[in-house]
């Protein structure tokens, strides 16, 4: 029985039949999908030792499969041969030199394909950076904010806003009644407590976490208004 399983993800019959072929026999079992959606269920099912992936699919593009894939930290292990007759479509999407997966041109021979495959095995073992969620991470210290960013490495632009919402260090919170409490400056709105000397502590407390809350929602949109900006860019580049 194949100890190794290799996914190959193209929209073209004779793609597919031609990598089994050229494949020592044996040795491997070959899964096809014809479309990219159909990959990604193979992906999220089985246990694979190789994934090629067409970069022009149906239903779902091998680009948003590259993305999906990436963002998992256990996926993104599986070594990655991307496909594709004209190598202007990844560099579009996928800045050179590619250092986690390989490039396989169209058309291809038996050693471009072998040659291929060993270099993504090879490349899937590098360390990588953790992945990083989008949102900010918030670190409040002596009542300042310090924002720390996303890790490097290929962020989709996102569909769901993911914000953190970090609770403040009890040293962040002042503890006169009349402190004024300064809003963060995106917001475009001012907040101060009442003068008065008869607003608790608590209510304070509780602005001053607010406050914080505010700035982590802020900053994660601030993220992710960059990352689409981006994508979008490079899209109509």
């Amino acid at each position: 029985m194949a100890s190794n399983k290799i996914l190959v993800i193209d929209d073209t019959t004779v793609v597919r039949v031609k990598v089994r072929e050229m494949l020592p026999p044996g040795n491997f079992e070959v899964l096809e999908a014809k479309d990219g959606l159909e990959g990604l269920n193979f992906i999220l099912q089985e246990k694979l030792s190789l994934i090629m992936l067409d970069f022009l699919l149906p239903k779902m593009s091998g680009w948003e499969v590259f993305q999906k894939v990436q963002a998992d930290p256990e996926l993104r292990k599986i070594p990655l041969v991307v496909m594709s007759g004209r190598k202007e479509e990844v560099t579009e999407k996928i800045t050179e030199p590619f250092e986690y997966f390989e490039f396989l041109g169209k058309p291809f021979d038996q050693k471009q394909l072998i040659s291929a495959i060993k270099l993504a095995m090879t490349k899937a073992k590098q360390p990588r950076p953790e992945l990083v969620p989008v949102a900010a991470e918030i670190t409040v210290k002596n009542g300042t904010n310090a924002t720390s960013g996303v890790t490097n490495g290929t962020v989709a632009a996102p569909s769901v806003v993911n914000t953190a919402m970090p609770t403040a260090a009890s040293n962040a919170t002042p503890t006169a009644a009349n402190t004024a409490i300064a809003t963060p400056t995106a917001a475009n709105t001012a907040i101060a407590t009442p003068s008065a000397g008869g607003v608790s502590d608590t209510e304070i407390n509780a602005l001053n976490e607010k406050i914080v809350k505010m700035q982590a929602e802020i900053d994660g949109l601030k993220k992710q208004l960059t990352q689409v900006v981006t994508f979008i860019k490079q899209k109509i580049k």
